[in-house]
């Protein structure tokens, strides 16, 4: 039963990027990085650092915006377009990206 747990863990943590494409989402973030800068890395405090985020947070981020359960008119207008394919590429590329190590 512990095996099956852990099994199902990894899955759950896995499987949501499965069929994601990274190559693809790089492509198609070059115009994410006018305001999050080339690579996710964003030099601007006001847009977020998207490097290293993780697969499920980006793609609930970019459904919320898609629905409008998340309120921002720039980032509305950008998902306007994309797909649920789409928004899983990007959000491959991202969390691809190393992160920047959090400093205490």
């Amino acid at each position: 039963m512990k095996n099956l747990l852990l099994l199902a863990a990894a899955y759950a943590v896995a499987g949501n990027a499965w069929g994601a494409d990274a190559a693809a989402g790089k492509e198609k973030a070059k115009v994410c990085a006018a305001c999050h800068g080339e690579n996710g890395v964003s030099a601007a405090a006001e847009f977020p650092k998207l490097a290293g985020q993780h697969y499920d947070y980006m793609v609930r981020a970019l459904t919320d915006y898609k629905t409008g359960a998340r309120k921002d008119p720039i980032m509305a207008a950008q998902v306007a377009n994309l797909n649920r394919r789409d928004m899983q590429d990007l959000a491959a590329y991202f969390a691809s990206q190393p992160g920047l190590a959090l400093k205490y």
